[in-house]
């Protein structure tokens, strides 16, 4: 049976805490690690930390839509992250840990912007949410070591500090969407 493989790219914070918990739900065929939204051309890690280049730590989501709705991505992915603060997650500070939605299509825009306008009316956090809507553009995958970090790294102080408790929380609230 033919699978409908469609592109998501998401920027909420730190890019392992997102990639860990898309990796591991249904329908997801593969999430990346990665930068965009700058003007610096393959970029490392090191210059996306310096702030400068325009980047977002991001994560590229493959997805099979006739499993997982675009709509239930972006719900999850508030579920992630807090959206209304600009430039940081947490201790995470800079431009590259902003809230974002890299739309791929006018379908994606639409979508992402109703939702967040249906997020605000519903008053879930304490203050307006801020993640922009922008249409991808200089997507780069992050270096290889990057990629699967959490899992990879079970030992890193910032994994058990920070990514694990969040990807408990999150596989708790969607244990019935999480792959066996």
């Amino acid at each position: 049976m033919a699978k409908n493989i469609q592109q998501a790219t998401l920027a909420g914070g730190c890019f392992w805490c997102i990639e860990s918990a898309f990796n591991s739900l249904e329908g997801i065929e593969s999430a990346y690690s990665g930068y965009a939204g700058g003007h610096l051309a393959n970029p490392t890690y090191e210059q996306v930390c310096k702030g400068d280049t325009g980047h977002a730590e991001v994560v590229r989501v493959n997805f099979d839509a006739d499993r997982i709705s675009y709509r239930e991505l972006l719900e999850i992915f508030f579920a992630l992250h807090d959206p209304t603060q600009l430039n940081r997650q947490g201790n995470d500070i800079g431009t590259q840990y902003r809230s974002a939605i890299f739309y791929h299509n006018g379908e994606q825009k639409l979508t992402a912007e109703q939702l967040i306008a249906e997020l605000g009316r519903e008053d879930i956090w304490p203050g307006d949410i801020v993640t922009e809507v922008t249409e991808v553009n200089n997507y780069y995958q992050a270096e290889d070591y990057h990629q699967d970090y959490f899992s990879n790294n079970p030992q890193n102080q910032y994994c058990n500090m920070v990514v694990a408790p969040k990807l408990a929380k999150f596989r708790q609230k969607f244990a019935a969407r999480l792959k066996n």
